[in-house]
């Protein structure tokens, strides 16, 4: 008995969206190729690992696990990593916006995948530009300051590098044959038409990377102030010749810093619990050091800071020596009014609690009375108005 013949149900078609249509309606470049795509991605890639690899080590240094020692010499380390991290951050922004331009064709490409394995490629693709754009975009409103968000900037920031770097390397792993292939010798034909277009384009794309560069590197370059138009801080502009980003009013610490009744508090595993004023505090041996104060922001100066070393308090209060230390601010409330000190920096002998800048008494806005400072350390933990140090 013949049966009903076999309908083969129809596969199910998705159109493609009015938008990606229009765009694939433009007219295209000869310069959307792999090579090109190839030679701007990798000093992408470069940029992205600097500036992941600073940033972890800005993180790692604010937020110490316990096998994490950060050393304090050389003095200015931070004030150079931190540099490179905001540079390389800024310089990756021309170079996102021109590798997106020279891929865009692929982006929108219908249908997105024709296998599993370029679906899941083309999946990595949005963490990867989702994390790279959220990256530059919230990084450059950090620098400038402004947050027109809710959420907490460091940890979304930390967070959201790993998911674009662990999409970065599932992205290379699966292009990695097209990528070494596209970096080789032009072969012939179209691609050597193509060759003195593609470094024209280069060489616009370097330039514009290159005047970010200089834009925003006077921030810690010292020779490049003067042209660093984007530059959040300038070094030398600010009371006593130093930048500040929170003034002694914005802390609500007027009062409480000027008050008659100052007492800088030594205690926690000690032996003698100390209550010093800042007179005592000034009649006590004194060190005058040059050292940077490195800004999270980028920015950077050094100063001469003359105080006493915190390993004598730490002695005259009979504290161990590998003692380390939790040193509290008058600011009654803030992210950073507290800060930690290893025991490799509470042996520092540079490691302060400043009296003086630059042959001064403190001003209000850098600490007064009594400032942290030490070496190669963030400035976000060189804690100004100190109230108490705490040892345990």
């Amino acid at each position: 008995m013949p049966g009903r013949p076999l309908v083969r149900p129809r596969r199910a078609v998705v159109k493609q969206p009015a938008v990606l249509r229009r765009l694939s309606a433009v007219p295209r470049s000869d310069l959307h190729d792999r090579r090109l795509a190839a030679l701007v991605g990798s000093a992408l890639g470069v940029a992205f690992a600097l500036c992941f690899a600073t940033g972890l080590l800005s993180h790692l240094i604010q937020e110490p696990p316990g096998w994490f020692d950060w050393v304090s010499r050389p003095a200015g380390l931070y004030r150079i990593t931190q540099g490179l991290h905001v540079v390389t951050g800024f310089v990756s922004i021309p170079l996102l916006l021109a590798k997106l331009w020279i891929v865009v064709p692929k982006l929108i490409e219908w249908p997105p995948a024709r296998s599993v394995a370029q679906a899941f490629e083309r999946l990595s693709l949005l963490p990867l530009v989702g994390g790279g754009l959220f990256l530059v975009v919230s990084g450059t409103f950090n620098v400038a300051r402004t947050y027109p968000w809710q959420f907490l900037f460091p940890a979304a920031h930390y967070w959201v590098a790993w998911l674009t770097i662990g999409a970065l390397i599932v992205h290379l792993g699966a292009k990695w044959a097209v990528i070494r292939s596209s970096l080789g010798s032009p072969d012939g034909g179209r691609a050597d038409v193509l060759e003195p277009r593609r470094r024209q384009f280069l060489a616009g794309v370097g330039a514009t990377a290159a005047t970010v560069f200089v834009a925003v590197a006077g921030s810690t370059v010292g020779p490049l102030s003067r042209l660093s138009v984007l530059a959040q801080r300038r070094p030398g502009v600010g009371p006593q010749g130093l930048p500040v980003n929170k003034s002694a009013v914005g802390a609500r610490v007027v009062d409480a810093a000027t008050s008659t009744d100052y007492r800088l508090v030594v205690e926690g595993k000690v032996a003698h619990r100390l209550e010093l004023t800042l007179s005592e505090l000034a009649k006590l041996p004194q060190r005058t050091a040059e050292l940077p104060l490195a800004c999270v922001e980028g920015w950077s100066t050094s100063a001469v800071w003359t105080g006493v070393p915190l390993r004598d308090l730490l002695d005259m209060a009979g504290a161990a020596p590998d003692a380390e230390v939790r040193v509290e601010s008058l600011q009654p409330r803030g992210s950073y009014r507290v800060a930690d000190v290893s025991a490799t920096h509470a042996n520092d002998r540079d490691t302060l609690l400043a009296l003086r800048l630059n042959d001064e008494e403190l001003h209000l806005d850098h600490g007064y009375p009594v400032r942290l400072i030490g070496p190669n350390r963030p400035g976000v933990l060189q804690t100004k108005w100190v109230a108490r140090l705490v040892v345990t």
